[in-house]
This record gives structure tokens, sequence and C-alpha cells, in this order.
């Protein structure tokens, strides 16, 4: 038993854990701040094209699913375009595309509406 207890304490870490009341190491808000995105700048548009418009858009079918009722919607991009334009993002049109046809309303703002997940 007393090896068994010194092994414990010898792995046990130098410093306790950090609780929600105690303050933050320096190190994890350096790590924060040093993200890329912490300085609230947008994301590459390349990485994801729910945030290029529409006539940036090589794919000839855009599609959104929703996330909450699992419904999905499909547009074809020269349909998209000429109903909302080559400037229109397509993560706006997405969310318009499931509003419009949305069978999850509860009369509450908050809980209203689908959840887009753009392929």
């Amino acid at each position: 038993m007393e090896a068994m207890a010194c092994t414990v304490v010898r792995n046990a870490p130098a410093s306790p854990a950090v609780g929600p009341n105690d303050t933050l190491p320096p190190e994890y808000w350096q790590a924060l701040l040093a993200d890329a995105q912490a300085d609230g700048g947008s994301p590459d548009p390349a990485a994801s094209g729910r945030l290029l418009p529409l006539g940036q858009i090589r794919q000839p079918l855009l599609r959104v699913g929703c996330r909450r009722c699992s419904r999905t919607v499909e547009i074809q991009t020269v349909d998209a375009i000429r109903l909302y334009g080559r400037g229109a993002l397509w993560k706006d049109v997405g969310q318009r595309l499931l509003d419009n046809t949305c069978s999850e309303r509860t009369g509450r703002h908050e809980e209203d509406g689908c959840w887009p997940s753009y392929d």
C-alpha cells in the first residue's frame, strides 16, 4: 500500500488544477491572443464556400441542410444567381432558403428556424 501511495504522490501534478473562481495563468491568455482569429478578423473565404458570393462559386449545385430537422434544400447556382444576384453570400441565401420552408416554428424568436449546415 505504501508503494502505491508513493507512486501517486510522485505522479501528482506540481500545481493544483485551476478552479472556476481561480485566475487563469498568463500562458492561457497568451495562447488565446496568439490565435489567428483572435483579433476578430474574417476567416479565409476559400476555407469555406459559405462565405463566397454566388458569382464566385463554381459548383453547379448548391446544397444546404438543417442540423435541427435534417431537411436538405438544393438549388442550382445559376438559379440562385438569377433570384438573389451575383453578390449575395451563399450563407445568406442558404439561410433564407431554409427559413422559407422551415417546419420548426415554436413562436419564440430564439428557437425558431433551421440550423444550416453547408455542403
